[in-house]
């Protein structure tokens, strides 16, 4: 038996015919040539539809988590933002030695920071709301406006402030003596 020539499997590809027999040798088709002839068909093997599907629910197993965010997702991720712009004022202030002004308004639900130079004001995402926030010299406000200075010095007194979406709480604690932040779960004083 002699192997399938180049000629043989050309005529293959072009016409489409695949006979066990080729049409000028007869040739055994061979293993390759039988591929061609079930690809030329328009045919998928079962191990190509199982490779296929196992690529798509892989795939859909990695983009699909970030659709479905959970409640305490929500509320961690606005945590950090919140106390990023904190510590952020915080390091402008000192490094500046300029006055920033943080605010929190918790009757649209806004929060944001204003010096001379810049203002910025940010809305909580998707029905999170402030549930309060803690200055010592001001008491607990859950309504209104609450702003807090930090001076050349950072501010005069700690800062707690609690977020709320549904059941989850969340705590956000500023330390006024050396700037750092915790994020707690749960109501915290």
């Amino acid at each position: 038996m002699a192997p399938p020539t180049v000629k043989d499997m050309m005529q293959i590809l072009q016409t489409g015919i695949c006979n066990e027999r080729s049409n000028r040798t007869n040739v055994i088709l061979s293993n390759v040539q039988k591929a061609l002839c079930n690809f030329s068909r328009g045919g998928f093997t079962l191990l190509e539809l199982i490779v296929v599907l196992f690529i798509i629910s892989l795939s859909l197993s990695l983009v699909m988590p970030s659709f479905w965010r959970s409640e305490t997702d929500i509320i961690k991720s606005e945590a950090r933002h919140i106390s990023h712009t904190l510590r952020y004022v915080y390091d402008e202030a000192i490094g500046r030695k300029q006055t920033y002004l943080f605010s929190v308004n918790l009757d649209n639900e806004t929060w944001g920071y204003k010096s001379e130079r810049e203002q910025r004001t940010f809305t909580p995402q998707e029905d999170l709301e402030i549930q309060d926030i803690i200055v010592p010299s001001l008491g607990g406000i859950s309504t209104g406006e609450v702003s807090v200075e930090f001076g050349p010095m950072g501010p005069e007194e700690p800062i707690i402030i609690h977020l709320q979406k549904r059941k989850s709480v969340y705590t956000i604690m500023l330390n006024h003596l050396n700037g750092r932040i915790k994020i707690l779960e749960g109501y915290k004083l």
